[in-house]
């Protein structure tokens, strides 16, 4: 049984107040929003304390900690990225790029999907972004980069790419970026709204599989080319997770989807409308 299907439709009044505003503004009023988390996001990370005896001694606490849980696998996986050209050239333009691009598009995709796929998605979004930002202004760390025995692999192929040698910001605008915003994972945070987003509301299997591979991708490459630390990947996830509980919280998201479908009851729309060949389409009227 495919996952996607119908959701719960908005109250009447605000699809009434929704039919009386024309798409075009509505797409207006969107693209400020999202610009506005944008600059909110990029102010947040300026604002945080840049000084570096502490963001080590933090960085070194969270290797304490990953020890202690077994997920210590910073080394190996830089070493790898540092060692294949290839692997650390396409790993530089994944961060450097996807991070902002495939978000985006999903995005997109969602506004065109509907109010009800894309207004709570976007929610869960800002809201994730935001317990980010907090983390970042009262939690500044240091990156893999920043400490002995690990390489920047992207100031390694900054010469091939448009980022310059600080993090992954364009050449020539590094002083823009704070580079101890490395706890939680954004990136990381990001790419797995991205799946979540897909197997909620994406009918194809292949679609929510490219989104589970782009999640972990990001993992890896985020700890592969020396810019965050497992536990950044893993606090990443957790606060989108949040996002995702605070959204559906406020209605209007099937996260009962994410269970498989013999382990959740399926409505009356979902056995009409994505009944499989030769399953029953039976609807009980009220």
């Amino acid at each position: 049984m495919n996952n996607a299907g119908a959701v719960t439709t908005a109250p009447a009044s605000y699809a009434r107040n929704r039919r009386h505003t024309p798409r075009w503004v509505r797409a207006i009023f969107e693209v400020v929003l999202v610009m506005g988390l944008w600059v909110l996001y990029s102010l947040a990370r300026l604002l945080a304390d840049t000084n570096m005896d502490p963001a080590l001694q933090r960085a070194n606490e969270l290797l304490h900690l990953e020890g202690l849980i077994g997920i210590q696998w910073e080394i190996p996986l830089n070493q790898l990225f540092t060692d294949h050209r290839i692997l650390g050239l396409a790993g530089s333009y994944w961060y450097a790029t996807l991070h902002y691009v495939v978000t985006a598009a999903v995005l997109i995709w969602l506004w065109r999907l509907g109010a009800d796929r894309y207004g709570p998605a976007r929610r869960a979004l800002a809201v994730g972004t935001l317990l980010g930002l907090l983390a970042y202004i009262s939690l500044p760390t240091a990156p893999p980069r920043y400490v002995a025995g690990y390489v920047d692999v992207l100031s390694l192929h900054s010469a091939d790419g448009w980022w310059g040698a600080d993090a992954s910001a364009p050449r020539g605008l590094g002083g823009l970026t704070n580079e101890l915003a490395a706890f939680p994972s954004l990136h990381a945070g990001w790419s797995l709204w991205v799946a979540l987003a897909l197997q909620l509301y994406a009918a194809r299997y292949w679609v929510r599989a490219l989104g589970w591979i782009y999640a972990v991708g990001t993992a890896v490459v985020i700890v592969g080319t020396g810019n965050h630390w497992v536990i950044d990947a893993v606090v990443g996830w957790m606060v989108i997770i949040a996002g995702w509980a605070l959204a559906e919280a406020m209605g209007r998201i099937p996260l009962d989807r994410l269970r498989p479908s013999r382990w959740r009851r399926r409505t009356p729309g979902e056995l009409t409308e994505r009944a499989e060949p030769g399953e029953a389409s039976v609807v009980t009227e009220a």
